[in-house]
């Protein structure tokens, strides 16, 4: 069943939920997700899919969770907090794709985003080539949202990478069959001049573009922008708007890690700046 976004009501804080691999330098996965929600007043609760050795100059190791660990911290949380809307970020073997899709089909309603997590900005892989099948069969039709980039979206489909924006727009189209309510592929790695998002729904398309800058400063974008598309749909906010409120915010933290950056290699995103600005 394809989860939509709910209506927040009353005074309680909205809730989201990131399942993903830790990051230990804080740029991107469970860590980048987390500060994502918190300066979006979302309150975020976590369930660790993997931990990484990693930095802004790569991933130098990765040990999964046992997938029966992530099935018992995803059963606890979801037994005591309300959450508005879930991610999904790295997971990284078949075994807990399957731990993940079981848990969130045991009755879970809030609204679901499913950053198909392969490929770190770094370009070391994140995912069991055999994952893949099995995160398009289980998880994509329980999404409100996926959230490939260029690269992953070629590797879901089984076809070159995406060169137009509109052969980006065709690649969403065949997600969509895949069962999610709607699919955003993202071209911030494309050669375009601005930076073009392509979100495909039921509906329609449409277009997000921003300029893009000349930085090599966006460790952990992806992340990032699906948490922030999460913390919106955890409010209430409509898909649209959602990924139109999260983009701005990517394109803003991108600007300032640019200006200052943390690391010597692909740094992480400024993910504070609306804090100290």
């Amino acid at each position: 069943m394809t989860r939509t976004a709910g209506t927040k009501t009353g005074s309680a804080p909205s809730v989201a939920l990131t399942i993903a691999g830790s990051d230990s330098s804080g740029g991107a996965g469970i860590q980048a997700d987390l500060k994502t929600f918190t300066v979006h007043g979302v309150y975020g609760a976590s369930v660790i899919t993997a931990l990484t050795a990693q930095n802004s100059h790569g991933v130098r190791g990765v040990q999964a969770v046992p997938a029966d660990f992530v099935s018992l911290q995803l059963e606890t949380v979801l037994a005591d907090l309300d959450i508005g809307c879930a991610k999904t970020g790295m997971l990284a073997n078949v075994g807990i794709i399957e731990a993940v899709a079981f848990g969130l089909g045991r009755g879970f309603v809030g609204a679901l985003v499913v950053d198909p997590v392969m490929i770190a900005t770094s370009g070391d892989r994140l995912i069991d080539p055999e994952a893949a099948g099995v995160l398009r069969g289980h998880l994509f039709p329980m999404a409100t949202l996926i959230t490939p980039n260029l690269a992953e979206a070629a590797i879901l489909i089984g076809v070159e990478l995406a060169q137009t924006v509109e052969e980006m727009e065709d690649q969403g189209r065949r997600l969509l069959e895949c069962g999610p309510a709607g699919v955003l592929i993202k071209g911030g790695h494309g050669g375009q001049a601005e930076a073009i998002d392509v979100l495909v729904t039921h509906d329609g398309v449409r277009r997000y573009s921003a300029p893009r800058i000349d930085t090599r400063h966006t460790h952990g974008s992806g992340c990032t922008l699906s948490a922030a598309i999460t913390a919106h749909l955890a409010s209430g906010v409509a898909l649209e708007e959602a990924v139109s409120l999260a983009k701005d915010f990517v394109t803003a933290a991108i600007a300032s890690a640019a200006a200052g950056p943390v690391g010597r290699g692909n740094a992480p995103l400024d993910h504070l700046y609306s804090i100290r600005n």
